[in-house]
């Protein structure tokens, strides 16, 4: 999975198209990410000691990955990413149009290690 938590992503399809937003949570078994501000829907919530008054709260559902691309930080837009290892055996995202290096995906390893 070439998105994390923390990420910034442009949603590509669906109600919320176009909306750029912060990544929260990945749930990499499911392949789906919470997206802030995304996918909202409302939770119709009964009166109780925990929660006195009841009523409607508003929460993000999940965002199938696919649905997403990642925002690069150099040239500010949606792109594809790739991986790459670099000198010293650490695997590491990329941008495809750009070039720039997004982030370490794996920690270094020596059989990758470049002498």
């Amino acid at each position: 999975m070439r998105i994390r938590a923390g990420d910034t992503v442009k949603v590509v399809t669906g109600a919320d198209r176009g909306t750029q937003a912060k990544v929260l949570q990945i749930d990499r078994a499911a392949g789906k990410a919470i997206v802030e501000g995304v996918s909202r829907v409302y939770k119709h919530v009964r009166r109780s000691q925990q929660n006195p008054q009841g009523g409607r709260l508003s929460k993000e559902m999940p965002v199938q990955l696919s649905n997403l691309m990642l925002i690069c930080a150099s040239c500010k837009q949606a792109v594809r990413t790739g991986a790459r290892f670099a000198d010293d055996g650490s695997k590491l995202r990329f941008c495809k149009k750009c070039g720039a290096e997004l982030g370490q995906i794996a920690p270094p390893r020596t059989a990758r290690a470049k002498a």
